[in-house]
């Protein structure tokens, strides 16, 4: 069963840091990108960052640039999300994604289109 498990999420202050993990399983993902979307209550599920497989690339929405960095380890299967200068509008569930479109067209194309999901993880930021 192919599975993408995040973890990390929780309660910071607005300016504070919180690391996300996203561990996949059950399959190969050689050739995939994996990256983070998110949801706020009541708004569309929205492209955050993407990585390459190799890790050469890295894509972020304008909102995060600067402040979050994705990476990743193949070895592990493993692709992460550190978050910093942490502000309220950042509340929202994240989702880790995998799949094969190159990662430059994730923040284009229809979210649903994505092959693979995790089941999400909140991340809260107070004011």
């Amino acid at each position: 069963q192919v599975q993408l498990v995040e973890s990390g999420g929780g309660l910071v202050q607005a300016g504070g840091s919180l690391g996300l993990s996203c561990a996949a399983s059950g399959r190969t993902f050689t050739s995939y990108v994996m990256g983070w979307f998110r949801q706020a209550p009541g708004k569309e599920r929205e492209f955050v960052a993407a990585i390459s497989w190799s890790g050469s690339r890295r894509y972020y929405a304008d909102s995060v640039k600067g402040r979050f960095t994705i990476s990743r380890d193949n070895v592990k299967n493993t692709v992460y999300l550190q978050m910093n200068i942490l502000k309220p509008e950042d509340t929202a569930v994240y989702y880790c994604a995998a799949d094969r479109a190159g990662g430059s067209t994730w923040p284009q194309i229809p979210y649903r289109s994505l092959e693979l999901w995790g089941q999400g993880t909140l991340v809260t930021v107070s004011s």
